[in-house]
């Protein structure tokens, strides 16, 4: 199982992060050691001081593809959840000032928590389901599909040149505005449409 992560497909979130809006998915991996587990809290890695949240839609493929046509993605995947991508920003920019990869500021162990996924079907709006976050009650991040830069159809497809897509990858489909710094004891809950889908603290 591979985790494949989609950066700066919100207009909004390149902006906030002085980025320029892709012309293209930016896309990188994360490793399977990078899944919090089940019931464990997030743990802030001691070699970075500013680590931020990211809440994604994440996408369950569950059908092998490679080379996917654009209008034949919806057959690859049927169930949607949300999901934190945990990125150490010093480091990532660290990273980006040297021209090097930030695979350690995006990768790292438990750098990635997902939520119960839910069948498309179970959804009230099926083909642009809203997603948010709540960080310690308020609520810091909200977007839906229809907002993509890539849509997720497009995704897949791009996505199925480079990767063979196989059963049971996950593609975290990127991040709106509103991301932020995490700090010791924070709760963060998310939601797909009105149910929640992760409760997760911070240690």
């Amino acid at each position: 199982m591979k985790i494949i992560c989609v950066g700066r497909n919100y207009i909004e979130h390149a902006k906030e992060l002085n980025n320029s809006v892709p012309k293209e998915p930016v896309l990188f991996l994360k490793p399977e050691t990078a899944i919090v587990p089940k019931k464990n809290p997030f743990f802030i890695p001691d070699f970075s001081e500013d680590v931020h949240y990211e809440a994604e839609l994440v996408v369950k493929i569950n059908k092998v593809g490679k080379n996917i046509q654009e209008k034949f993605a919806h057959k690859y995947y049927n169930q949607l959840t949300v999901g934190l991508d945990f990125t150490a920003r010093d480091i990532q920019q660290k990273q980006k000032e040297k021209g090097l990869p930030w695979e350690i500021a995006k990768a790292f162990d438990g750098s990635a928590a997902i939520g119960k996924f839910m069948e498309i079907s179970e959804l009230d709006n099926p083909e642009d389901p809203t997603f948010s976050l709540l960080l310690n009650g308020k609520k810091v991040q909200s977007a839906k599909p229809s907002e993509m830069i890539f849509p997720i159809h497009k995704l897949i497809a791009e996505i199925s040149k480079y990767f063979t897509l196989k059963i049971g990858d996950l593609i975290f489909t990127g991040t709106p505005k509103g991301v932020g710094k995490l700090t010791k004891n924070d709760q963060m809950h998310l939601y797909l449409e009105e149910k929640e889908v992760l409760q997760l603290n911070v240690k």
